[in-house]
């Protein structure tokens, strides 16, 4: 709803509180150049926000819903407006939500703080999802849909966690009309969408595991209405968000990262670690580093080489050779240590440097664990420690960085008692693992951040499955990336090319990808930020190894445009792979597009991620468009639809920004085409590629 002025009843509050006896809902009440309505329902008091040509903003601040009876509830209003803000205080028994906003300002936000005397209430704020309205953003999660509306969670608390693969979990979202919505993220925080009320996305305070108790409940949270989403989200990254301090490492950006992991899992050891960077070299494919993952310790903890004559009888030997063949070499490290590791355990424990919960335990469960526990890095001298003998083995065993694993609060016992702020509880655990291991340059990745996107460093994507759907799998490879670009980590390290190829679970077993998945993931990876290889291409065929060397090659060409998107993050927080809806973000098509994606602002991706697909249609927003896959390089005005656009195995469909072209010293020489064209009209080549595309697709 718009402009819903004249269908209100409209009660103007001058000053001072009006007398409970006096109110009954429902009620409207002047808000800044705005009315604020406020009405009882079943489960709690809703108030409405509407101000003339922007959008409605509908939401509800609900209690304990198995006390709420409306007969028990008492109402008071007052107004508390100054020169500056527009306020009110709204008092439902013991819980009062305090509604602000500049005076002046037609476009901004409201803030709202919502809060109760007691510890053992619960609050919380529901905004309904309207019908025709997409949102955008909320965590990071295993099946990664796009836009997010339609998504479900069932009363979860909303921190980073294992479960669901939330590993970034900052409280932001965005719609399409240009209404942000921001949590504090020092709360209690629960989240529940489409479950509890159908239709509402609600954040809720409650005090209760894994936050630790608190002496009343608050919830505090920020909704923006501006006039299209770009400009909702320039406004709450600069309120909320702070900006990366520089870039990550350039070598990473350009040249692929080659781990062990997926092809060797927990086999791995100094022959084959030795036979892998040799491949790599003996077919003709660049690298940055090589990367020594699971299970080269002597136990899970010690972070000492296994030097038995089957493990890495001389690691300093190993990466010297690894060093004169031109590679650096990176090492898997985790925060744990298990009981059975005993001699670091032993010093750990003695020393405190485990977290605890509030009952003294300090044991947990990780992938590699069933009885360990996790360094405490929000005890300075447990982070001291842990960093000393990491800097011992760097120099050591001549290790060059570090891929640096876990890090979500989930992994601590629940409730944690950590040092520090307890509103911050259990986040600061991710907030000060991140900070810590960051100290070690800009060549590291972890994979979990809060409250830290800032730090110059590459946020790697949680283990993907090697599969073709949504259930975290080739399409979440775009998801995921525009997910975590709109929470304000743009430098997102795509998981491995093809997935990680688990079978149950396995640490030892592995199934590969098929050749067409591994083709179409590394097409869809090769505009991000890094690509990172495990599966090689030459495990298939001549083929793959030409195709997948093209699009290697294309990734290093154009790093220098993702450096420069990298730099724009750093000085405005401009996504350095934005939504497409970033370029025509009042467009309704580009809202609902998930399988695209922009490098900055001048290239546009539109890889196949559907299994056996050899066409595909693309959007392209406003703009002038170079197709950059096929010569004679054919130009669209945007905003536009190419329907049937041909995309056989080898082929990558991406566009870049007709200036942008130019700047780069491409050929000029084109075709210009405008409205829906349909491709079955371009040059016979094109066509004969899709014939005989389709036909061997037949023939398979």
């Amino acid at each position: 709803m718009r402009g819903m002025w004249s269908s209100v009843l409209t009660l103007w509050l001058i000053g001072g509180a009006i007398s409970t006896s006096e109110i009954t809902l429902p009620l409207s009440v002047k808000f800044g150049h705005g009315l604020v309505t406020f009405s009882e329902e079943t489960n709690g008091v809703f108030y409405t926000i509407s101000e003339e040509d922007k959008p409605t903003i509908r939401s509800t601040f609900v209690t304990d819903e198995s006390s709420w009876a409306k007969s028990d509830q008492e109402y008071s209003v007052t107004d508390c407006t100054t020169d500056e803000e527009a306020c009110l205080i709204f008092v439902v028994n013991d819980v009062t939500l305090v509604l602000t906003r500049e005076v002046s300002s037609r476009v901004g936000y409201t803030h709202a703080s919502l809060n109760a005397t007691s510890d053992n209430t619960t609050v919380g704020t529901c905004l309904e999802l309207v019908d025709g309205v997409d949102w955008f953003g909320g965590p990071e999660q295993w099946t990664q849909i796009w836009p997010v509306q339609n998504d479900q969670w069932n009363y979860t608390a909303y921190y980073t966690k294992e479960d669901d693969a939330v590993a970034i979990a900052e409280p932001y979202w965005v719609s399409s009309e240009g209404t942000y919505l921001y949590a504090n993220p020092a709360t209690s925080l629960f989240i529940d969408q489409n479950h509890l009320h159908d239709g509402f996305l609600c954040l809720y305070a409650q005090n209760v595991s894994p936050y630790r108790a608190r002496n009343y409940t608050s919830l505090e949270y920020w909704i923006g209405r501006y006039d299209d989403p770009k400009t909702a989200h320039e406004a709450a990254v600069e309120k909320f968000f702070t900006k990366p301090t520089d870039i990550p490492d350039e070598q990473m950006i350009a040249l692929p990262i080659w781990s062990t992991w997926a092809r060797y899992k927990v086999n791995v050891n100094d022959s084959i670690v030795r036979e892998y960077a040799q491949e790599i070299l003996d077919n003709g494919f660049n690298h940055s580093q090589v990367e020594i993952d699971d299970y080269w310790e002597t136990c899970y903890g010690s972070l000492t080489f296994n030097t038995s004559d089957s493990k890495f009888p001389d690691i300093k030997n190993l990466t010297d050779d690894l060093h004169d063949l031109g590679f650096r070499v990176t090492l898997w490290i985790h925060p744990f240590i298990n009981v059975e590791c005993d001699e670091w355990y032993a010093i750990a424990e003695s020393a405190g440097y485990f977290v605890k919960d509030e009952s003294g335990n300090m044991l947990t469960t990780w992938w590699r664990g069933e009885n360990a526990s996790l360094i405490d890095f929000t005890n300075e001298d447990a982070v001291t420690w842990f960093s000393a003998r990491l800097t011992a083995l760097k120099e050591s065993a001549g290790i060059d960085s570090f891929k640096f694993d876990a890090g979500e609060a989930s992994w601590a016992p629940e409730p944690a008692v950590l040092t520090g702020n307890i509103e911050e509880s259990p986040g600061i655990l991710t907030y000060q693992y991140t900070r810590a291991v960051a100290a070690f340059g800009t060549a590291i990745e972890v994979r979990t951040g809060w409250q830290t996107q800032d730090l110059p460093i590459f946020v790697r994507m949680l283990d993907k499955e090697t599969s073709w759907t949504i259930d975290n799998g080739l399409p979440t490879l775009i998801t995921t990336l525009l997910a975590m670009n709109l929470a304000g980590y743009g430098f997102v390290l795509p998981d491995m090319v093809g997935g990680n190829g688990y079978i149950n679970s396995s640490s030892t077993l592995t199934e590969y990808p098929s050749k067409e998945l591994f083709i179409r993931w590394l097409q869809a990876n090769t505009f991000m930020p890094s690509i990172q290889y495990s599966f090689v291409p030459w495990d298939y065929d001549n083929e793959t190894v030409e195709i997948c060397r093209t699009y290697t090659d294309l990734h290093e060409e154009y790093a220098p445009t993702i450096i420069e998107a990298m730099n724009a993050l750093v000085a405005n927080g401009t996504p350095v792979n934005p939504p497409v809806w970033w370029l025509d973000p009042k467009n309704s098509e580009a809202f609902n597009i998930s399988d695209e994606y922009l490098l900055g602002e001048v290239i546009l991706v539109a890889p196949v991620i559907e299994e056996g697909a050899v066409t595909r249609d693309i959007f392209l927003p406003s703009g002038t468009w170079r197709d950059a896959s096929y010569s004679p390089y054919q130009t669209y005005e945007g905003p536009t639809w190419i329907y049937n656009y041909p995309a056989p195995l080898e082929i990558l469909p991406y566009f870049v920004e007709a200036s942008y072209w130019e700047e780069l010293g491409k050929d000029t020489t084109s075709e210009t085409t405008s409205g829906g064209f349909t491709l079955s009209s371009s040059p016979t080549v094109l066509c004969a590629s899709v014939i005989l595309a389709l036909t061997t697709k037949l023939f398979n």
